[in-house]
């Protein structure tokens, strides 16, 4: 039997995970909800389903795996609510479902360390969201549901290069501000290798080894390209938007040892160092 994954929200990070299994000789259907989007995903080599409103339940029907990568919003999770009772009728039979959440669940922590058995306290609406979603696919009975709690997702065209070349990076500076990141290939060898070892109930927290300052890979990423560093900016007179401001409210630095001891993951790039010189190296 084919292994099919029927991808939710089948963007960055799915797509990644993509590249990892056509190889393998998998099958991949990823949603989107824009016909816009369908020509991009289908030269990923996916098949491509509108959600809304395009045929899902043959995809479910044909799905061994499950990844849910699309955002819940203030009406809670979207793939739930469309489609909650078809899930809870092929869940016992799926091989693994992952659901792709955010560290952000964890809330504050003022710079301190946090881990994959550390409460739950958002304090942030997004995630607020995430840790209500969570729940929900958790209550799901007979699914065999992993959750991987995504640190800041960077990779190709996603990185601060281009703001950095364009003079719009800034750096602005909040004491004891930490945050943790992870490269968009290692979110998708972690997930491949879950798939490889399932163990339903599993929360994995995935990040590289290095949390640091937001400022510093600004400055890192000037380094690199031989242009002057950013001026600081304090965060109090920053010009910020809401969203942007959020990303502040809170501070920690995420352990990742589960990903390592368990899955025996590897990081491709284990520091953000890794990470940037390898995008630059890649645009040539």
């Amino acid at each position: 039997m084919t292994q099919t994954l029927l991808s939710f929200g089948h963007g960055y990070s799915a797509r990644a995970l993509t590249r990892q299994l056509l190889p393998l000789g998998w099958r991949v259907i990823g949603t989107t909800r824009s016909d816009d989007k369908v020509p991009a995903l289908t030269a990923t080599g996916a098949e491509v389903v509108i959600f809304p409103g395009g045929d899902v339940e043959a995809a479910l029907a044909d799905a061994t795996h499950l990844l849910i990568s699309a955002g819940p919003d203030a009406d809670g999770d979207p793939v739930l609510n469309a489609l909650g009772d078809a899930i809870t009728r092929i869940a016992p039979r799926l091989e693994w479902a992952g659901y792709l959440s955010t560290t952000g669940v964890y809330g504050d922590h003022a710079g301190g360390w946090v881990d994959e058995a550390t409460p739950l306290a958002p304090s942030t609406r997004r995630g607020q969201m995430r840790a209500r979603a969570e729940a929900a696919w958790q209550a799901i009975p007979g699914l065999p549901l992993h959750i991987f709690r995504l640190a800041g997702i960077y990779g190709p065209g996603r990185g601060p290069f281009a703001k950095v070349r364009a003079g719009t990076a800034r750096r602005i500076i909040k004491p004891n501000q930490i945050f943790s990141r992870i490269h968009v290939e290692d979110i998708a060898q972690v997930l491949l290798a879950s798939i490889r070892a399932p163990r339903p109930g599993a929360i994995y927290n995935v990040c590289d080894n290095d949390p640091a300052p937001p400022e510093d890979v600004i400055a890192h990423a000037a380094e690199l390209l031989g242009v002057p560093i950013p001026p600081a900016i304090p965060f109090d007179e920053a010009d910020m938007t809401p969203m942007a401001r959020s990303f502040y409210a809170e501070s920690k630095r995420v352990r990742n040892a589960l990903i390592k001891d368990e899955l025996g993951v590897t990081l491709r790039y284990p520091s953000y160092r890794d990470g940037l010189a390898a995008l630059l190296a890649a645009e040539g």
